[in-house]
């Protein structure tokens, strides 16, 4: 049985990476769990420990293949075969979106996970992350942008000075991508907002980073998971940055997209990169950006974290 829709989207984001108008072909189970985060935050991290919970297992698997990601725009993977695939599942379901909260769907029973990071963090990773781009998945953008009446161009040109960067991700109100809706301060606005919800859990990437372990018991505390003491240990070490490299180098695939393949994709992992990188006028810019877009609350989360605080 569908469960009761509690809210539907109240907005579009139509981006030349993202299109949420394909969560209406979205079939929701009642147990689905939702991974929802800004880009370069912890997500692909937060996917690796919902999945070892819900399978109770730290066998390495395919994250495109159980956690789809409808809204991405790029294929492969075609988008027909992300919903096929999600269909057949038989697990518990665990989805991923870049979405704002306020653009996806809310049903009955449907939990979300919201991971955040400090937005100085989150831009200093995703320039690592769009500047290694390979030709290949440039092309792909680019097919997709030129095409769509709204953009008619290719993708912004990525500067290799993270510092340039950084400037532009300011002026693009940490988006850049063609919908600001999708950018950093809406985004964690639109989360923060449903932080005491029942079905919301908001987790940190600087809390992942200092207790881990306490992190993913939450995590699964929230999913009702019960795990067997014995395996906590092995969990935990798994849901390690160099473990999860050293999978997704063995599993292969990320060369298609990324120059350096899984070693780029799974960087430094360590905040606080932006320190002496980034232009002091452009940081200046950041803190009066938060101070007047996110309350005083949701600025001190977002630099320090739940445990810091």
């Amino acid at each position: 049985m569908t469960p009761r829709l509690i809210r539907a989207p109240s907005r579009t984001v139509h981006s030349r990476v993202y299109d949420s108008r394909v969560w209406e072909r979205w079939q929701p189970r009642g147990d689905d769990i939702i991974i929802g985060t800004y880009a370069k935050v912890g997500t692909t991290w937060t996917q690796r420990i919902v999945c070892m919970l819900v399978f109770q297992s730290v066998k390495p698997r395919p994250l495109m293949e159980v956690s789809p990601w409808f809204d991405m725009r790029r294929e492969p993977p075609p988008l027909d075969w992300r919903f096929k695939t999600a269909e057949a599942q038989t697990h518990r379901r665990f989805l991923k979106t870049h979405l704002p909260y306020d653009a996806v769907p809310v049903y009955d029973g449907v939990k979300f996970i919201h991971v955040a990071r400090d937005g100085r963090d989150a831009a200093m990773s995703f320039h690592n992350h769009l500047f290694n781009f390979t030709p290949a998945m440039k092309e792909n953008f680019d097919a997709i942008s030129l095409a769509d009446p709204k953009f008619r161009d290719r993708l912004p040109a990525i500067p290799e000075d993270p510092a340039d960067y950084f400037g532009q991700w300011l002026e693009w109100d940490g988006d850049g991508q063609g919908d600001a809706g999708a950018g950093f301060f809406h985004v964690e606005n639109s989360y923060w907002a449903a932080r005491n919800d029942p079905n919301m859990l908001m987790v940190h990437y600087a809390d992942l980073k200092a207790d881990r372990e306490g992190e993913m018991r939450r995590i699964a505390d929230f999913l009702g998971i019960t795990i067997p003491e014995s395996l906590w240990p092995s969990l935990v070490k798994a849901a390690g940055l160099d473990e999860m490299r050293q999978e997704a180098k063995a599993a292969g695939g990320m060369d298609f997209a990324f120059k350096g393949g899984a070693d780029t994709f799974f960087n430094k992992g360590i905040n606080g990169r932006w320190q002496g990188v980034f232009r002091d006028d452009d940081l200046a810019a950041y803190d009066a950006r938060v101070k007047r877009e996110f309350s005083p609350e949701l600025a001190h989360w977002l630099e320090r974290g739940r445990l810091a605080r």
